[in-house]
Order: structure tokens, then C-alpha cells, then sequence
């Protein structure tokens, strides 16, 4: 059985047991996040889709961690005007395990 879930603008297939990195959530370490916003449920007998989202269905994961990733390096450059400007970014995350689909 897997479900597709949708968080910060993004649309994820997980099943039970899988560990995502989502956009961060306000949540703490150690804790269970429900995502709400079930798009589908596939099972042996078939799929289910939502419009646009499914009715009572929600999908329950442990929070593992809350995170940065990797540094990115931004250059915005305009030629003959003496104009660029260097910056980075880390995008934060929150790594999720999923620990059970509730149809």
C-alpha cells in the first residue's frame, strides 16, 4: 500500500517504513506529524484519488530530525556595469519517517 502525501508545495509517494526529507515542519524531534493532504492511496485492489484530496485519509510519520542541507553558492551578474553580488543559501528540512498510511 503506498499514498501520495502533499507538503510545502510538493508532492511525495511514500510508504510504510520510507524516510523523506520534506520541507520544514513545525515540529520537534522524536515527535508524530500527520500529514493531512492525502492526493491518493494505491492499493492491490486498485487506486483512489482525491479531489483534491481524499476524505479522512491521512498519512502518520516520526519526526527523525530537522535539518540544513548543503550550501548553495548564488551569482547574479550583469556584464558592463560593474554589478554581481555572491550569496549562499542552506535550505532547512525535516527528515520523516512514515509509519502508517490510514486509508
Amino acid at each position: 500500500m503506498y499514498a501520495i502525501i502533499m507538503t510545502g508545495g510538493k508532492q511525495y509517494k511514500v510508504e510504510v517504513g520510507d524516510t523523506i526529507f520534506v520541507e520544514k515542519l513545525n515540529a520537534e524531534e522524536e515527535s508524530t506529524y500527520t500529514f493531512d493532504k492525502v492526493v491518493a492511496i494505491g492499493a492491490d485492489d486498485g487506486i483512489k484519488a482525491g479531489t483534491p484530496y481524499i476524505d479522512g485519509a491521512s498519512v502518520s510519520g516520526k519526526v527523525i530530525k530537522n535539518g540544513k542541507g548543503k550550501k548553495i553558492t548564488v551569482m547574479t551578474y550583469k556584464p558592463k556595469k560593474n554589478e554581481k553580488r555572491k550569496l549562499g543559501h542552506r535550505q532547512p528540512y525535516t527528515k520523516v519517517e512514515i509509519s502508517a498510511i490510514n486509508a
